[in-house]
């Protein structure tokens, strides 16, 4: 009887994900906001006093774990090292001051609006959630505007493509730090200078480990599919690979994450028979996944909708807002970019299915202080989600059908 009413919470989820994704298609706005708030009123449904829609834990940590691969593989494998141009490099940029302001100046203002304190561990998980933070996805807009040809848009394309392996990798290195500091018991700061030492050298090992592990399936896999191709076992057998390229690194001590990463970029810069249809395939599962994992991150992340929490975490948000701002105006303070690009580009900021499966993961994980961390990651995705839809209704008030970054200098010197 569990079995049947396990499959019956599974078939409604996805059912529901459907129904939401319709909806959202017929409205044009992004299905995630759908999903993640169909997710949060089935985790407020009960029936005689327990939560309608529960699953074993085992079961979510398998999920979690199968989307992470499947979205870091599919997001890596879209990152062309030979298509690395001049507009890669401005992405870049951004997507690196993006992240280091966001760690200056994100987590301290977690800690100060939310009186935390200054404690290692705070520090660590602030740190963590703006790590997190720093990770865009502006598929929902990209989507509706495909016809419309602007370096702008690909410039933010270019950008989550390079920021979600960092935002996925980042915060479980962050965590494997809280980790090796609370493990051994006594004072958490005592313990930092203890195992900051031993966990650098760990995560070399750990570093060495993951890479050399995608390396090697991705060079067994470059040698069985480079000329053979099976409309049946060749997709099989790109999921197998990401997940064997996980299982390996992880038994061997290494990084699943990273070395998945290391698989996807390996596979999407060679020569493989017949890549289009493995990504697009590859594209199909991972999508097939999010409808489960948005729904299941509303579901088991149970946010306090009070005034107070709303009124904070939203200011913090405005303070991510800025940050954003300041990011993309140093990124940019020497090119010939508009305001209302560079609105734009704050604006959108929406989050997508890599900080929804790094959500998930950690939800199912028993970590100390992490609850606060989850539930403004929730309301920081509805955020940049419910943003992202003005955004995309008022587009034709800062996207326009050409170039938008011209460098000043060059300008200059053509006018001489």
């Amino acid at each position: 009887m569990a079995a049947l009413e396990f499959l019956t919470s599974l078939a409604g989820i996805l059912l529901i994900g459907i129904i939401c994704t319709l909806i959202s298609k017929k409205l044009k706005i992004s299905n995630i906001l759908f999903l993640i708030v169909a997710g949060m009123l089935l985790g407020r449904v009960k029936f005689q006093g327990v939560t309608l829609v529960q699953f074993p834990a085992d079961f979510l940590t398998s999920i979690s774990i199968l989307a992470l691969v499947m979205i870091v593989f599919d997001s890596s494998t879209r990152f062309k090292l030979k298509e690395f141009d001049e507009l890669s490099m401005y992405a870049l940029k951004l997507t690196g001051y993006f992240l280091l302001l966001n760690m200056l100046i994100l987590t301290f203002s977690l800690i100060f609006i939310f009186g935390l304190g200054f404690g290692i561990l705070h520090l660590m998980l602030a740190l963590l959630f703006a790590t997190l933070m720093s990770g865009t996805d502006p598929a929902a807009i990209l989507s509706m505007l495909g016809q419309t040809k602007n370096k702008l848009l690909e410039l933010i394309e270019i950008e989550s493509l390079i920021n979600t392996p960092l935002i996925v990798l980042l915060p479980f290195i962050i965590l494997d730090l809280i980790n090796k500091m609370t493990s051994n018991g006594g004072p958490v700061l005592l313990n930092f200078f203890n195992e900051a030492l031993p966990f650098f050298r760990d995560f070399l090992l750990r570093l060495v480990a993951g890479i050399g592990a995608g390396i090697l399936i991705g060079i067994i896999l470059f040698k069985v599919m480079k000329k053979q191709y099976s409309v049946i076992l060749s997709p099989l057998s790109l999921i197998t690979s990401a997940l064997l390229t996980y299982i390996i690194a992880e038994n061997l001590g290494g990084n699943g994450v990273l070395a998945v990463t290391t698989l996807g970029l390996f596979f999407g810069n060679v020569y493989v028979k017949q890549k289009g249809e493995l990504q697009e395939f590859s594209s199909i599962f991972s999508n097939a996944l999010e409808i489960l994992v948005f729904v299941l991150v509303g579901l088991i992340i149970n946010v306090p909708l009070t005034a107070s929490f709303i009124f904070k975490s939203f200011s913090l948000f405005l303070v991510y807002l800025g940050i954003r701002y300041l990011a993309v105006y140093i990124s940019f303070k020497n090119y010939s970019i508009g305001f209302k690009e560079k609105i734009f580009m704050t604006l959108n900021v929406q989050k997508g299915i890599a900080v929804a499966v790094v959500v998930f993961t950690l939800s199912i994980l028993k970590i100390e202080g992490i609850t606060l961390i989850l539930n403004l990651t929730l309301m920081f995705m509805l955020y940049s989600i419910i943003i992202s839809t003005f955004v995309l209704k008022l587009s034709h008030h800062f996207v326009k059908s050409k170039e938008v970054i011209k460098e000043t200098n060059k300008k200059k010197k053509n006018e001489d």
